[in-house]
């Protein structure tokens, strides 16, 4: 970590009991109230403390001058500087800047100097009545440019901004996310997904709807511009609307898309369309799912078209449904975008079954198979039957072990067995037992690896007893994972020699 103010206040003790107290940047106070982590996986590193238990981090590598992120220790974060010297010039500046996080710069330079100055002159009033030169003496001993309140209040605004998505903080054990300082988010998910698709139905109406860009042949460039104009409808776009049909048609099969572009052109209710949607229903099995019953002309194509439009699409994107957003921005490469709206969702997720299992979806393709297991232990929670639930813990160790939590893996391809030996007995015949098996030995390889002997020896035993219990093995090709897993296992016991 090479930010010059942090080493001035480690090399001088002086220095760094005046940042302490008055500034509330304890260089003593470094251990958080709990363990936590950033959702994107980046490297976190305590550097300080304050008096109310919160936590100042570095965020990414630790050699280097990263953002600074603020954790409270009621569960709130935010990023306060784009290094530790801009932070301490923010902390020095501004003392009391956690009352002004619900302030932005359109609130204008007389309101923020006036709330500068009320907590300032409480400050003096009740414990630190010689702040202004302390400040002073700090500034100068830091090397630290003196700006205004007002242009300070302004940088704290943009940084706090800037925590999500990148720098969404968790809760390590539960995976919970911290909540956000910033009382002034930034704009919706659909505004940053949409804007994009916005931008290249622009140049194709340009180009003109009938001549190739290269645009439509990218699925997931023709997706966002579906969507754009899904919420921007011109009667001129229909030439450009149906060469998207058809490449959507050609390429992506029963995509929501595809209903999209199939409502968007048959709204118009035109008899010239329906040749072009026979010919592609004919040789297109995707256009047969996505326009039954297949409408016999105009009139019924445009009646199937706006009532699909009402009751699927319509042209307000707040009105969507925020998994339509989440999805898009995981194709536009948006990785922790995606990321931080699907865990926000996932906290505010009550006992909604089909809710957990959209969510533990999008989270297992986005690879976070922490929270996916997270969301999938919920949905199993609202399972009613032993069958259901013990499959639903099949899939919960896998999740666990995707994840690197191989106890816990353990434990659910475990209390998985129970369920299904306490549902009918006849979870052998169903071909569940099969998928049992062949967890219980990844767990067994994976535990191998990381050389928990324990472990990879007593998973290895239950999948053995298992399948002398069973009838399908000869036929399943399951006896290579077997032998592979018992090379494994003494591989260990070779070791352990």
């Amino acid at each position: 970590m090479t930010d010059r103010a942090l080493q001035l206040l480690r090399n001088n003790r002086e220095l760094a009991e005046l940042a302490a107290f008055p500034f509330d940047f304890d260089l003593g106070r470094a251990d958080h109230v709990e363990h936590v982590v950033l959702a994107s996986g980046a490297a976190l590193t305590p550097i300080a403390g304050s008096d109310t238990g919160g936590t100042y981090f570095v965020c990414g590598d630790p050699d280097a001058d990263g953002p600074v992120l603020y954790a409270s220790s009621d569960g709130m974060a935010g990023l306060i500087g784009g290094s530790v010297d801009e932070a301490l010039e923010m902390l020095t500046g501004l003392p009391g800047w956690r009352d002004y996080v619900s302030l932005t710069p359109g609130d204008g330079k007389e309101r923020l100097l006036a709330a500068v100055a009320e907590t300032e002159e409480d400050i003096r009033d009740t414990f630190a009545p010689e702040i202004d030169a302390q400040r002073a003496e700090l500034r100068s001993a830091l090397d630290l440019p003196e700006r205004s309140a007002v242009e300070l209040i302004r940088r704290l605004h943009r940084c706090l901004l800037r925590t999500e998505p990148d720098f969404l903080l968790l809760n390590g054990e539960e995976l919970l996310a911290y909540q956000q300082l910033c009382r002034h988010p930034g704009p919706p998910l659909w505004e940053t997904v949409l804007e994009p698709g916005r931008a290249d139905l622009e140049l194709l109406r340009a180009a003109g709807g009938d001549r190739p860009t290269g645009i439509g042949d990218d699925p997931v460039r023709r997706a966002s511009v579906l969507r754009a104009a899904q919420f921007d409808r011109r009667v001129s776009d229909l030439p450009l609307l149906r060469r998207l049909l058809v490449q959507e048609a050609e390429d992506a099969g029963p995509s929501e898309e595809l209903r999209l572009a199939l409502a968007l052109v048959g709204v118009h209710g035109l008899a010239e369309d329906m040749p072009l949607l026979h010919g592609l229903r004919d040789r297109n099995e995707a256009l047969r799912w996505g326009l039954h019953p297949w409408p016999g002309d105009a009139v019924e194509l445009a009646q199937w078209a706006h009532e699909l439009d009402d009751a699927r699409f319509g042209q307000a994107p707040e009105a969507q449904s925020p998994m339509v957003w989440i999805r898009l921005a995981r194709r536009q490469g948006r990785t922790e975008t995606a990321r931080a709206a699907l865990i926000r969702l996932l906290d505010d997720t009550g006992p909604d079954a089909d809710r957990l299992a959209a969510l533990r979806g999008e989270l297992e393709l986005l690879g976070d198979f922490p929270q996916a297991a997270r969301a999938q232990e919920l949905w199993v929670s609202l399972q009613e039957t032993a069958w259901t639930r013990g499959t639903g813990r099949l899939g919960l160790a896998l999740l666990r072990r995707r994840s690197g939590d191989l106890p816990g893996a353990w434990q659910a391809v475990q209390r998985a067995a129970a369920d299904l030996d306490g549902s009918d007995g006849d979870r052998l015949r169903r071909g569940v037992g099969m998928s049992l098996v062949e967890e219980q030995l990844r767990i067994t390889l994976a535990a191998a690896e990381e050389g928990l002997t324990e472990l990879a020896r007593t998973s290895l035993a239950e999948a053995k007893a298992l399948l002398r219990r069973a009838t399908w093995q000869s036929d399943t090709g399951i006896g290579e994972l077997v032998q592979e897993a018992k090379w494994a296992v003494a591989r260990l016991r070779g070791a352990s020699h």
